[in-house]
């Protein structure tokens, strides 16, 4: 089995701001600010946090766990476009069919995805296959909420409860991974305006993992895995992030094993 767990980063669509609400002539951090404020005034002040539609994909990090492989990396370069990063996510769902994990990607990360696909005319068959070429899709898709080729990690270990729902970081530090490390998506658009694409990726990564290491549990709470085959899986992750050799990694592994010597 393929597995591919996925996290997106991303910041207001300034362009379409200003043809929504016809802010030409405004710089882009003016009109990013025009955006947050119209959205207050929507939600009565309660959030600045913009429609999906209005959000622009900056970084997508993946875990893909195929075969003997593992790897954890942002899709594209640094300067890759925005609609070449979503391409390269949809060729993985086209390459491998593997099964996709989130934290709240059917609530924000693919609707985000779906959004700009269909802004940038971007193909995406094996992802939207219900079933019409090929009959397995029909019993189990990337759409239907309840099936497991698409596996929303918060929606189900919440029951579809939308009062269960926890934040990752939380769930993540609960069970003694490293959570948020100095950053948060609140804090990508200004990283994003300060010319800082480097970090946004490797806070993307960290999320990824976290994503994945959660994942790895809930396949032992649910029998998939065993105590001994967890413990080798986490063991592979850990070999990984050393090998790697790269900052954020590193970081991630001291916090990860620091905390592990806390719960013993």
């Amino acid at each position: 089995m393929n597995i591919l767990v996925f996290d997106i980063e991303t910041i207001p669509d300034i362009e379409t701001g200003r043809r929504l609400y016809n802010l030409q002539g405004l710089d882009d951090a003016d009109v990013v600010q025009v955006l947050y404020s119209q959205r207050r005034q929507e939600t009565g002040g309660v959030s600045d946090f913009l429609k999906l539609y209005m959000h622009r994909v900056v970084a997508i990090s993946v875990v893909l766990r195929s075969g003997n492989k593992l790897n954890v990396w942002s899709l594209g370069e640094l300067d890759s476009d925005e609609k070449d990063i979503i391409q390269r996510f949809y060729d993985g769902i086209d390459k491998y069919t593997p099964t996709i994990v989130s934290w709240n990607g059917r609530g924000f990360d693919l609707p985000v995805l779906h959004y700009r696909a269909l802004y940038h005319g971007i193909t995406a068959a094996r992802y939207w296959e219900t079933g019409q070429d090929d009959q397995s899709f029909k019993w189990n898709n990337y759409l239907n909420r309840f099936h497991d080729r698409h596996t929303d990690l918060m929606d189900v270990i919440s029951g579809y409860e939308g009062r269960a729902v926890a934040p990752l970081t939380d769930i993540a530090t609960l069970l003694g991974f490293p959570g948020k490390m100095g950053m948060s998506g609140d804090k990508v658009w200004d990283c994003y305006h300060a010319g800082d694409l480097e970090a946004i990726r490797n806070y993307c990564e960290t999320d990824v993992l976290n994503t994945y290491l959660v994942y790895l549990r809930f396949e032992l709470m649910r029998g998939n895995k065993t105590p001994q085959s967890y413990a080798s899986e986490c063991e592979r992750l850990r070999e990984f992030l050393r090998e790697e050799n790269k900052a954020h990694f590193q970081q991630f592994l001291d916090e990860w094993n620091e905390s592990d010597d806390r719960r013993q």
